[in-house]
């Protein structure tokens, strides 16, 4: 990764933070060479502060430290790209972004993750859980009886029950893939592929 921290007169280059999961943008900060080698190093995110005129790891003070996923760089290698697993709200304000309030759009990742823990930590009192331990034969059903409930609510009006259905249905086939070690990014791949 060859940065041009010499193309600005103040050797700072910007960087958005995403969140890895959802894709949302979190902030926009600064950092020079020393900040950026820190981050890279110990895999939490390390700014320059231009109004402390130092390095600055956000969450020092408030713990809401941002976990580095991914650093990719522009194609004019003048700004950096960093996907992070932000550990609770990002902004100062207490907002979850800088830009905003956490939005739905891409929640399912986080979903995932969330099913993926429940599993792994084995939490004794998660339906999650619990049906996991059942076996493959009664997760399939489960998507399948969802799916057949989503079928007929889609020949009523109600769009309330409607989408509470089509939200039940995710929530069994995100469960389904983790059983099959399968994950969403290797669907959204093939979908991808399809569309070529």
């Amino acid at each position: 990764m060859n940065i041009n921290f010499d193309k600005n007169n103040n050797s700072l280059v910007p960087v958005i933070i995403q969140d890895e999961r959802t894709l949302q943008i979190l902030m926009l900060g600064y950092m020079n060479e020393e900040a950026f080698a820190k981050t890279k190093e110990e895999k939490i995110v390390t700014f320059f502060s231009r109004s402390k005129n130092r390095l600055w790891t956000k969450g020092e003070e408030s713990g809401n430290f941002l976990t580095v996923k991914n650093i990719e760089i522009d194609c004019d290698n003048d700004s950096i790209l960093i996907k992070v697993i932000p550990k609770n709200v990002v902004c100062h304000t207490g907002s979850f972004s800088c830009f905003g309030e956490k939005n739905s759009k891409g929640f399912l990742y986080e979903l995932e993750e969330k099913i993926s823990h429940r599993i792994d930590d084995k939490v004794e009192d998660s339906y999650t859980y619990s049906l996991f331990q059942r076996g493959l034969n009664k997760m399939a059903q489960k998507v399948g009886e969802e799916a057949v409930e989503l079928i007929i609510e889609s020949k009523d009006n109600n769009d309330d029950l409607f989408k509470n259905e089509a939200a039940d249905l995710l929530y069994h086939f995100l469960i389904l893939l983790k059983a099959k070690n399968i994950s969403l990014e290797d669907i959204e791949e093939i979908l991808l592929d399809r569309n070529k």
